[in-house]
């Protein structure tokens, strides 16, 4: 009694408060006691509104709490804790305030026991409800505030370390924790603009509600355990969705940085998986949520790089690779799926844009954190995910029809872009194999102009290893290549075997690109890049040579009138053609081939300068009207290159031959428009080599076969075409017995059915034979045995 004076407003007697702390130091028995009888008197003074004894009571229990350190403490703190439940009861937000900064100093303090009854159930409930307070004077009600996120702040220090405390990280303490600092951490962003500048705020003032609770909000991350961190992220998730602050994006970012940056870097994979979830879980919702959280997506990759996207690489793309192309169905069908809780909402084209150019960057994001041998695998995965039309929908069929397909084609392919930038590989062959290649090469031969320039974009991509490509971006006929400032190396073993593997498919496609009537500009000068990229990175002597070979073909197909090109196509494969040899002739730096190049392009500048890039490749291109008379000295001589070529120890032979692409089954099979045509072209390969059609090849064969090769193609296209036709159009009956004669010529009629309608076939017209042979009848008669199909022995060609 003797601490508390007859005036409250003196204050604490401290010379007794002294003699008060020895006696329980020195008997910490009694401490119990000392503290149920301020307790009691506290909550006698609360009652009576006598608050000045209710300041010094408070302030006499924090003393003895912070001076005594024993294991008598656990009985003296049951009565400190009613003490400040009782002030948190209070309507009065001093006594309030008062009550929280007494919970925060014991929780600070480090017990030496542990405590197997207390509960802080309601102090998170009590803290949580402060948070969100609603008190008219806005100074009070900050303070009311802060007082509830430094009173959360005490909980989790109290809590967390203790294994017998009742656990923090359950849901029910976390659903009211985190959202009330998120309520906190939002309200703030509102009122920071009205907020005093740090240079007029006093000390005391500096510490805004948004500093304390994101200090707060991060103490609690750091401290979460494996697994903690789902109960932590879902309550984020949760308080997005019902404040629909997706939409916004930066809240939903700074929200997402903050928990990427606090949680230990090993854990953030987790945190991944459960925005993947979401975002599955969100599939039927706006685009503008989805974009959102894939915006969140892309920013929580860029920093999860730093510690491990973990096993989660394949499942981050997969989920986003079925995002794009859920975007895509909606924004061709208009309708989410018929669904009849969200169908009422109308789907926005543009936002599906929006959506679909997120969801590309984020691809791009998650690859660039990647190493190159994963990233390799990603690139393949991908790859698998494209669909070809007529051969195989790797994703699920959908709904938008043939315009569906090409626009997920297209969609992949800038994934594939965003993946493939910034690739870099030492050995090109293991990076870079035949299963990733080769579909992409073939996808360069379609007819939609889009798809090839992105085909383009990723092959530069992935070729350029030294950062040469921006110095091919403007084509020209420079007199000096020295300005351009190329980064040559030396080519490596692994890249000669790449070359010798790949280069004829290469220039195959090249090739077949300029004499595509709807490639434009972008696909020029993209092809320009390529060929200049090929000669630094890729190119030793016999690539050299070929790739001279390919330009002068080109400058044959553009002088070429059977090919019907238009007269820009002509004009901008002359220029490509005049930009490439003088490229490759200063890299070579044999002076004979310079100056015959260099003196084309000079009679070129004065006489036909439409041959040139300078007059193609710009906004208004200078075209000439007829291209009939382009010959003599404005074309690039073949006998002139040779004979300058070969003085400096170039093969002469190979110079002299002129490059004519190899047109493959894969070049026909690439523009195919139906599965109809497909399975005439299979049967027409496989009917070539049935023994029916062998005869002697001569070299009158030969000759005949190149004179009569246009009419020829003629005819085979006619041929197809009824065959096609046939499939399409004749009876069941007829196609089965086609199937029949197929297989007694010998010829693996499945590649054209498939291996179940083969067996199908073969058991309707021929009765299957058994297996366990004939068995014998009482007269002597051999008499077959019928056999259930499930037991029959199949040969392994026939089984799928």
């Amino acid at each position: 009694d003797n601490i508390f004076p007859e005036d409250p407003e003196d204050g604490l007697v401290k010379a007794n408060m002294e003699k008060l702390t020895f006696y329980a130091l020195s008997a910490p028995e009694k401490l119990d006691r000392i503290g149920a009888y301020l307790s009691e008197r506290l909550s006698r003074d609360v009652a009576r509104h006598r608050y000045g004894y209710v300041c010094i009571a408070m302030e006499a229990l924090d003393q003895l709490l912070m001076a005594c350190h024993c294991q008598s403490i656990n009985l003296f703190v049951e009565s400190f804790l009613k003490m400040v439940r009782k002030l948190l009861e209070s309507d009065k937000p001093s006594l309030q305030i008062l009550g929280t900064n007494s919970f925060v100093k014991f929780a600070n303090i480090e017990e030496d026991t542990p405590s197997y009854h207390r509960s802080y159930d309601f102090f998170v409930s009590r803290f949580s409800e402060m948070c969100h307070s609603g008190y008219e004077d806005p100074d009070i009600r900050t303070k009311i505030r802060m007082a509830g996120i430094k009173g959360l702040q005490g909980v989790v220090r109290k809590t967390v370390n203790d294994e017998l405390q009742a656990n923090i990280w359950d849901p029910q303490h976390m659903d009211k924790i985190v959202p009330s600092l998120l309520f906190n951490l939002q309200s703030g962003e509102r009122t920071e603009s009205r907020s005093p500048s740090p240079l007029q705020a006093s000390e005391k003032e500096k510490e805004s509600p948004v500093e304390l609770t994101e200090r707060c909000f991060r103490e609690l991350l750091g401290r979460a355990a494996y697994g903690n961190i789902k109960n932590a992220v879902t309550p984020v998730l949760m308080h997005l969705d019902n404040h629909s602050l997706w939409e916004g994006k930066t809240f939903a970012v700074r929200c997402f940085k903050i928990i990427m940056y606090s949680i230990q870097s090993q854990h953030s994979h987790l945190v991944i998986q459960q925005l993947l979830g979401h975002l599955d879980a969100n599939s039927k919702n706006s685009a503008t949520v989805r974009a959102g959280i894939v915006e969140v997506l892309l920013e929580a990759a860029a920093i999860a790089a730093s510690g491990s996207v973990g096993p989660t690489v394949l499942e981050v793309f997969n989920t986003l690779l079925r995002q794009l192309r859920l975007s895509v169905d909606y924004e061709l069908t208009g309708s989410y799926d018929g669904s009849t809780n969200i169908g009422t909402k109308i789907i926005k084209a543009h936002e599906e844009r929006q959506l679909q150019e997120a969801v590309i960057r984020t691809i791009g994001s998650f690859a660039n954190t990647l190493p190159t041998y994963q990233r390799s695998e990603v690139m393949l995965f991908i790859m698998g995910k494209i669909p070809v039309p007529g051969i195989h929908l790797t994703l699920p069929s959908s709904d938008s029809g043939p315009e569906g397909t090409r626009m997920i084609q297209v969609m992949l392919l800038k994934s594939l872009v965003q993946v493939t930038a910034g690739f870099q590989t030492t050995n090109m062959l293991t990076a870079l194999p035949s299963s990733f290649l080769e579909p992409l090469l073939s996808f360069s031969l379609t007819e939609d102009p889009e798809v090839r320039l992105l085909v383009l974009q990723i092959l530069l991509s992935l070729i350029d290893r030294h950062e040469n490509r921006p110095k091919f971006a403007n084509m020209s006929s420079i007199s000096d290549i020295s300005v351009l400032k190329l980064k040559v190396d030396k080519c490596s073993r692994q890249d000669n075997l790449f070359m010798k593997k790949h280069a004829q498919q290469l220039y195959r496609h090249i090739y077949l690109g300029c004499k595509e009537e709807s490639s434009g500009r972008e696909h020029y000068e993209t092809l320009f890049a390529l060929l200049g990229l090929l000669s630094v990175e890729l190119a030793n002597e016999e690539v050299v040579v070929d790739l001279i070979r390919l330009a002068l073909a080109l400058q044959d197909l553009a002088l070429s009138t059977d090919e019907a090109l238009p007269v820009y196509n002509r004009c901008a494969v002359h220029a490509l053609v005049a930009a490439y040899l003088n490229l490759i002739c200063q890299l070579t730096t044999v002076p004979a081939f310079c100056q015959h190049i260099h003196e084309v392009i000079e009679v070129r500048q004065k006489e036909s300068p439409y041959l040139l890039p300078e007059a193609v490749f710009v906004d208004s291109p200078k075209l000439h009207s007829s291209l009939d008379k382009v010959e003599g000295s404005v074309l690039f001589l073949q006998s002139k290159i040779t004979e300058s070529l070969g003085g400096s120890g170039y093969n002469t032979e190979r110079l002299a031959t002129p490059y004519v692409p190899q047109y493959t089954d894969e070049d026909r099979l690439s523009k195919r428009k139906s599965i109809g045509e497909t399975i005439s072209l299979q049967v027409e390969v496989e009917s070539r080599n049935s023994p029916e059609k062998e005869e002697e090849i001569t070299f009158e064969t030969l000759k005949n076969a190149i004179v009569d090769s246009v009419g020829m193609e003629e005819q085979e296209r006619e041929r197809r075409r009824q065959v096609v036709e046939k499939f399409q159009k004749a009876p069941f009956e007829e196609i089965a017995a086609h199937c029949v004669i197929l297989t007694n010529r010998r010829i693996p009629a499945f590649l054209c059915f498939g291996t179940n309608s083969f067996i199908f076939f073969l058991f309707l017209f021929r009765p299957p034979p058994s297996p366990s042979g004939t068995i014998s009848s009482g007269y002597g008669q051999s008499q077959s045995r019928s056999v259930p199909i499930y037991e029959m022995k199949f040969p392994d060609l026939c089984v799928y």
